[in-house]
């Protein structure tokens, strides 16, 4: 069993969890040093074990946003398989799901009876839409809830809307659960919570989340009635900025965030003063209607130059620059080589490579602890709630847990 350790160490998460937006909560908790107890159905388990097998056998979804859990299986349907799910809960500190709509309040894990049954846990569930519309009883996957945030419509180019290729709406979401969870924990040990209450439940769903993110295109929606048009490696907020090919087959991205970068980026970098000193392009809002004719200047001026020429102009004048990268060259990208970035984490499957989370917190190290196999914890976790062998095999004889990780055949 894991020994998590960190500044959350001590803490006991339960997670009803499939997918990406539960998973990436529960993982960012486990990385601060929380024990989380990942509970999976005895058939398969959480599905994105089973989307792909690119990771040695394993997917790359799941490696991703499970390290550092324990597994147990329980089947949640039998009165056995629930027993065992409350009695986990009554040490918990949180617990965090996104199962179908409806699903927690069938198995009696509604908020008001989870706050009345537990009054210590914090309950953070994550649903699609949030309770109380006409769309609430809806499925939600990343996709879907991008689509109906809007998120698809201001991504792309004109007429050529797209997806954002990571799961922006699953992981901003896990990223909001988990700072709940974080802020309720901390209001809690300060006193900062009503006295003789209840902790609050917390609803996070994917929709509010893609909707505030998508902040900038529906406030400026709202004030002006316009949608804007996507850009593809642009933005429609300001210009100049996007992408530009160059002369030895790269692409060099250029942006502009102000009147004073502008200058410099058209008198000290392309060398046009005229254009600089042209009233029609004074103002952001100016360049942004003249877009097409500046992207033209400075994609002529790129198209003479090599990328690591460009770069090094850009930089000595203060202009932000970056290199297009493919997937392939992140993965070996020296700035991560660099900072010592990747460390190894051990799956069933052996090592994986992955990446240290972003936080960087001086004298703590992240516990980026294994992934575990279905099942792999359960007869530890219920040998930790007191139950001996006997008892253990008769819930499994039942169908109420998995069979023992070491007693199946690869």
């Amino acid at each position: 069993m894991t020994k998590p350790h960190g500044p959350l160490a001590g803490i006991t998460v339960i997670a009803l969890e499939q997918a990406v937006s539960a998973p990436m909560c529960s993982r960012v908790l486990a990385d601060f040093g929380a024990r989380v107890i990942k509970v999976e159905n005895p058939n398969g388990g959480d599905f994105a074990r089973d989307y792909d097998t690119v990771v040695n056998g394993l997917a790359a979804h799941f490696v991703w946003a499970n390290r550092g859990k324990e597994s147990i299986t329980l089947d949640l349907k039998s009165a056995a398989g629930l027993d065992i799910l409350h009695r986990l809960l009554e040490r918990a500190d949180a617990l965090v799901s996104n199962l179908a709509p409806g699903a927690t309040a069938r198995m009696g894990l509604a908020p008001e009876a989870l706050r009345a049954r537990y009054p210590e846990l914090i309950a953070v569930e994550i649903d699609g839409y949030g309770p109380g519309g006409p769309i609430s009883h809806k499925r939600a996957y990343d996709l879907l809830v991008q689509a109906e945030s809007g998120a698809c419509a201001v991504t792309g180019g004109p007429g050529a809307p797209a997806k954002p290729g990571p799961p922006v709406a699953d992981i901003s979401t896990g990223l909001y659960s988990a700072l709940s969870i974080m802020a309720l924990l901390l209001g809690r040990a300060r006193g900062a919570l009503p006295a003789g209450e209840p902790m609050p439940s917390v609803a996070v769903s994917l929709f509010d989340t893609m909707t505030d993110i998508m902040g900038y295109p529906l406030t400026y929606t709202q004030h002006s009635g316009i949608d804007q048009v996507p850009l593809g490696m642009s933005s429609p907020a300001v210009s100049p900025y996007g992408a530009f090919a160059t002369r030895d087959g790269q692409t060099v991205v250029l942006g502009t965030t102000n009147d004073r970068e502008w200058q410099r980026l058209a008198r000290d970098i392309i060398e046009r003063p005229d254009l600089a000193d042209d009233p029609r392009f004074a103002t952001n809002s100016d360049r942004c209607a003249a877009r097409a004719e500046l992207d033209a200047a400075i994609g002529s001026w790129c198209a003479g130059r090599d990328l690591a020429e460009i770069q090094a102009i850009a930089d000595a004048a203060g202009i932000g620059n970056s290199r297009y990268n493919l997937p392939s060259e992140v993965v070996e990208h020296p700035q991560l080589r660099a900072r010592d970035r990747w460390r190894s984490v051990e799956t069933p499957n052996g090592p994986i490579p992955a990446l240290l989370p972003p936080p960087v917190i001086a004298g703590h190290t992240a516990a980026m602890g294994p992934v575990p196999a279905l099942g792999e914890h359960t007869d530890a976790i219920l040998a930790d709630l007191g139950l001996d062998a006997a008892a253990i095999a008769e819930l499994r004889a039942a169908g109420a847990i998995g069979p023992n990780p070491k007693d199946v055949t690869p």
